[in-house]
């Protein structure tokens, strides 16, 4: 399934810029980051569920939030983009 992912963590004390950095690391661990605290990831079923564990381990509930939108299986043709296109294709060649 394809998601997006985004997160605002309360950065005002040097606790709040570790989970920050923490989340930001969780989320590259699954997908592609197209804006700053923005992912796209392309996940089964089991992979979201340990995703949302291991996320909800590090916030802190009262003054994080991460949002988890469910795309449709046709992504490309529901996302629109305008300026710098940081996306890329999950189903397409990687190259390392």
């Amino acid at each position: 399934m394809n998601i997006l992912i985004s997160y605002d963590v309360n950065t005002t004390e040097p606790e709040g810029q570790r989970r920050l950095r923490h989340v930001a690391k969780i989320c590259q661990d699954y997908g592609q980051r197209v804006q700053a605290s923005v992912f796209e990831c392309t996940l089964t079923q089991k992979e979201l569920v340990v995703l949302k564990y291991r996320l909800k381990t590090i916030i802190d509930e009262a003054t994080d939030s991460i949002r988890i939108y469910k795309l449709s299986q046709n992504r490309d043709k529901g996302i629109e983009c305008f300026g710098k296109d940081t996306s890329y294709n999950p189903e397409g060649i990687l190259i390392i």
